[in-house]
């Protein structure tokens, strides 16, 4: 319902993070001139803007910027750019990148009737239970879990339907975590259709 997805998109802007990315000049002599190491530096961050498998953006990696070509009439601002741009979408490949999802810590209380309907659905998305207990007086249980964001889409709808409306949960950001190969291997693949259909439909 409309609140759910108003939670998961604010815990989503919540898990947005900026990519982590550094940029060294380990350039020994002046191969590249000092007025264009700022346009290596700009060409590899915009490179890492869109990565190779499903276009998102590149995150945990150092350029070193160790050697370099200067040409007197072809180097220019754009030129090296360019240049950077090139290297990086040659070498990311081979560095084995992997897909990160937004892992959310969810916190769900219901009454203890209620707990194996719920331990189910959160096994459904993929959740990893952390944490479950039942009060003193029995009659309520909180468990704990690791969940993807992108399966919290519409738990609240399905939290009321399995406990009559008695549920309440919470979630709040916790980390970025590799998805699965055969996750990865399935978001790759889509990814591949749909930009093959996009540059077939533009011709």
């Amino acid at each position: 319902d409309a609140s759910d997805d108003a939670a998961a998109s604010a815990a989503a802007a919540q898990a947005a993070q900026a990519p982590t990315f550094e940029f060294r000049n380990d350039l020994i002599g002046q191969n590249i001139p000092p007025e264009f190491i700022p346009s290596c530096d700009k060409g590899a961050q915009e490179s890492v803007k869109k990565g190779p498998l499903v276009g998102s953006p590149v995150e945990g990696i150092r350029v070193v910027l160790l050697d370099g070509v200067t040409h007197p009439v072809d180097s220019s601002d754009m030129a090296f750019r360019a240049a950077m741009a090139g290297a990086l979408r040659t070498t990311i490949p081979k560095a084995q990148p992997a897909i990160l999802e937004p892992i959310m810590a969810l916190q769900v209380t219901v009454p203890t009737e209620f707990q194996g309907d719920v331990l189910g659905g959160i096994n459904q998305r993929r959740g990893l239970i952390t944490h479950s207990e039942v009060s003193d007086d029995g009659m309520t249980s909180t468990v704990d879990a690791d969940v993807p964001l992108a399966n919290m889409f519409g738990y609240s709808t399905v939290l009321r339907s399995q406990t009559q409306g008695k549920g309440e949960f919470t979630m709040e950001y916790k980390s970025h975590e590799r998805v699965s190969p055969d996750v990865q291997a399935e978001m790759v693949k889509k990814y591949q259709e749909d930009y093959a259909a996009k540059v077939a439909a533009s011709k």
